[in-house]
């Protein structure tokens, strides 16, 4: 019986371990990442702080540096919280479409 019960406890544990680690995989695989986005829609110098504001609200953005002599954005985000896709489209819901840099538009 002893043996039985040793058995039982050990696949217990087994199995709260595995769900623990499921649980939690996203956030071992998440990673700080850095992006700079093309935006060439800024024609002033308001423009920008317009760009930023509409980055810095996007969940998971720890920084953005915006560049109107450059027309880009450098972006800083945890890829657990947010994805590039979301930062083009906080862009292009304040009035500036964004591409990632190197990219073309479709």
């Amino acid at each position: 019986m002893k043996t039985l019960v040793s058995a039982q406890a050990k696949k217990l544990i087994l199995a709260s371990i595995l769900a623990f680690a499921f649980a939690f995989a996203d956030a071992a695989f998440a990673a700080v990442r850095t992006v700079t986005l093309s935006v060439p829609g800024m024609y002033c110098a308001v423009c920008p702080i317009t760009v930023k504001k509409a980055l810095v609200k996007v969940p998971g953005v720890s920084k953005a540096v915006v560049s109107f002599e450059k027309k880009e954005a450098v972006v800083t985000f945890d890829d657990a919280k947010t994805s590039v896709k979301a930062l083009e489209d906080a862009t292009f819901e304040a009035g500036y479409e964004s591409t990632v840099k190197g990219e073309k538009t479709k």
